[in-house]
């Protein structure tokens, strides 16, 4: 279980924190998106601010500090369904995997932390 716990929440921050850097450059596709789920863009740096912050804080956990990984990975899973929820609420479902993927990562290092 210890190998799963590290090798999921290391993806986990892998991909938090590239995603966290696409919304700090404000990447072309970031700011298509969120103009589809009408977010504005004046909200991305303190979105990726809080994506980056839970890549972090998930790193902290492994190398560990549990308590800081367990905040982080509930941190991360919140602001997913925020994700998922401003998708639905702007009806813009030909790209909610994408949300969701980063929700199941988030999700799957909660868990694992948990039971660790």
């Amino acid at each position: 279980m210890h190998i799963a716990y590290i090798c999921v929440t290391v993806i986990t921050i892998a991909a938090t924190a590239g995603i966290a850097v696409a919304d700090f450059a404000k990447a072309d596709f970031v700011l298509a998106n969120s103009a589809e789920v009408n977010l504005p863009q004046s909200w991305l740096p303190v979105l990726a601010t809080l994506k980056a912050a839970g890549a972090a804080g998930l790193a902290v956990g492994l190398l560990g500090v549990r308590a800081v990984g367990t905040a982080a990975a509930i941190g991360l899973v919140l602001f997913f369904v925020g994700a998922m929820a401003a998708h639905f609420r702007a009806r813009v479902f030909h790209n909610i995997v994408f949300p969701g993927a980063y929700l199941v990562m988030a999700v799957a290092s909660l868990g694992l932390v948990l039971t660790r």
